[in-house]
Parts: C-alpha cells; sequence; structure tokens
C-alpha cells in the first residue's frame, strides 16, 4: 500500500472509530428510548477479482443475504435472508425470479473436462418454497423460465431445468442430467415421476407474482425509520383491546390510518388484505405491513 493510500486508510479508520464512539454516547443520552444497534462486518453486496455485481434497483436483496462476484440480477427479482450468490465467473438470474431463505447459488470454474460452467436461471422462477427447512444448491446449473425448485434440492454441475418443470423438495439432480418441460422430478438421485399438472403449473407463476409482493413489503419495512416503528408500536397498543362487537354496536368505525395503508402495486386486492389482515390480527405488523382494528 503507498504511502498517500495508507494515510487515507488511517484517516477514514480513525473516522469511523470517532463516529462509534459519539453513536454509543448519543444512545446513552437517549436513555430508554435509544436503538440499540450492532456492527456488523457482514457485506451484502460485495466485489471480488475486480468482478462487481449488477444488480437492477428493483431487486430485494435481505440484509443477511450476500451476493459476490460477477452476478446479474435482474428487475423484480428477490434474494432473501442468509442466501449466499458466490461465484468465479457467473450467476445470471433473470426476471421475477426468487431465491428464497438460506439457498446457495455456486458456479464451477472448471469441471473434470475443463469446461467453464457458470449458473444460469431464467425469468419468474422459484428457488425453495413457503416453510423452507432446508437450504437448496444450485451448483454451475441452468434453470429456464417458471420452472420450480423445492426446498433442500441440490442440483449439480450441468444440470438443466427445462421450462415449466419441477424438481421436488430435498432431490439430488446429478451432473447432466436435463429435465425436461412439464415433469417432476423427485428422489435421491432424481428421477421421473409424473406429468406436471395445470394447477401445478399456474401455481408457479402465481408463487412468481406473489413473492415479488412480498419482496415490496419486506424492502418497505427494512427501510421503516425509528419513528415509522414507534409510530406503529403506539397505534397496535392502543386498539389492542378494542372489542370488535361492542364497538360496532356503539356505531363506531376504526378506520386504516393512512400511514399503515400499502400501495395498490404491493397488494392490488383490497379484500384479500383486509382478509391477511384479520387471520393474522395477533402477528406482530412488521410481519404482515398492515393492520386493522
Amino acid at each position: 500500500m503507498g504511502t498517500l493510500r495508507r494515510a487515507i486508510y488511517t484517516v477514514g479508520k480513525s473516522i469511523r472509530g470517532t463516529g462509534q464512539a459519539m453513536d454509543r454516547l448519543g444512545s446513552t443520552i437517549q436513555g430508554g428510548l435509544r436503538v440499540e444497534e450492532q456492527l456488523s462486518r457482514h457485506r451484502t453486496i460485495m466485489n471480488i477479482f475486480e468482478k462487481e455485481p449488477r444488480i437492477h434497483k428493483d431487486v430485494f436483496v435481505a440484509p443477511s443475504a450476500a451476493v459476490i462476484g460477477n452476478v446479474e440480477i435482474g428487475r423484480g427479482s428477490s434474494i432473501w435472508y442468509s442466501s449466499i450468490l458466490r461465484v468465479v465467473n457467473s450467476i445470471h438470474i433473470g426476471s421475477g425470479t426468487n431465491i428464497q431463505d438460506n439457498s446457495l447459488v455456486h458456479v464451477s470454474k472448471a469441471n473434470i473436462s475443463g469446461k467453464v460452467l457458470p449458473t444460469i436461471i431464467g425469468n419468474n422462477v422459484t428457488i425453495g418454497h413457503f416453510r423452507q427447512v432446508n437450504s437448496a444448491v444450485l451448483h454451475a446449473c441452468a434453470v429456464k423460465d417458471e420452472a420450480f425448485v423445492g426446498m433442500g434440492a441440490t442440483l449439480l454441475d450441468g444440470v438443466v431445468v427445462e421450462k415449466h418443470s419441477m424438481v421436488g423438495a430435498g432431490s439430488l439432480v446429478k451432473q447432466n442430467t436435463r429435465i425436461p418441460s412439464g415433469e417432476v422430478w423427485v428422489g435421491n438421485p432424481a428421477k421421473f415421476l409424473r406429468k406436471l399438472t395445470e394447477e401445478e403449473m399456474a401455481f408457479i407463476a402465481q408463487s412468481s407474482t406473489n413473492y415479488i409482493n412480498l419482496a415490496q413489503v419486506h424492502a418497505a419495512e427494512n427501510a421503516k425509520t425509528f419513528d415509522d416503528i414507534e409510530l406503529e408500536k403506539m397505534l397496535r397498543k392502543k386498539y389492542a383491546h378494542k372489542d370488535e362487537e361492542y364497538d360496532s354496536m356503539l356505531g363506531v368505525v376504526h378506520e386504516i390510518p393512512p400511514e399503515l395503508i400499502l400501495p395498490d402495486n404491493i397488494l392490488p386486492n383490497k379484500a384479500q388484505m383486509l382478509l391477511l389482515t384479520e387471520c393474522f390480527l395477533k402477528l406482530p405488523l412488521g410481519m404482515l405491513g398492515v393492520v386493522t382494528y
């Protein structure tokens, strides 16, 4: 490291240390209203070997996820909590695809035959689904548009999952296997089980839409300020013991404050929004993004 660069680094380190000390002092002065923030060295998006991730501005990358190196992610996709995308050549992910919690996407610098194998994931793909238990692992493979990879599935080098096909949860797909369009494969090693039904194809398409919307909710939650969170706590406490039936007898109507109404592009179906909040009324507001009284 040159003399100038070393001096700049030292000054920057000193400024950061001073800032951290001031933050601790400010938290102490705030007393019971302070918000404790743990310093984390985790880097959600990171260059490696001068290769920089290229991520569309509408992509949701969860704070605990890691996107490292030559990774390209298209519009409306989402990388969920604790997922890792790490690359030595390239990973390409299309639009509207969701890589769910704890998933690992990797590549091969070169396999036994010396061939360089990137990982390519198409549009509106679902990797690992709801109530995920184990992580999905995709290694130097290709997953085409609107395919579905179940939780805990492993796809090895050279695997190709064609459009509108499904890999069952916990399956191991061996090297260079091609899963034809419209088929369901399961097992260890994975084998053909049956044809995909029309309902399942519709479910895969809907899954992509659901996660695009859910990613917007999580992005909004992660962006909330201290004041936003405190306001929501106050409103929940204020209406926690209200009896809806009793209030209706008195002609009292509790409306959702404008501050808590999500934009139409996040939950376009207002009836669905009210149903969700009614079913999950006892859950923390942060899990829903909305509340009813």
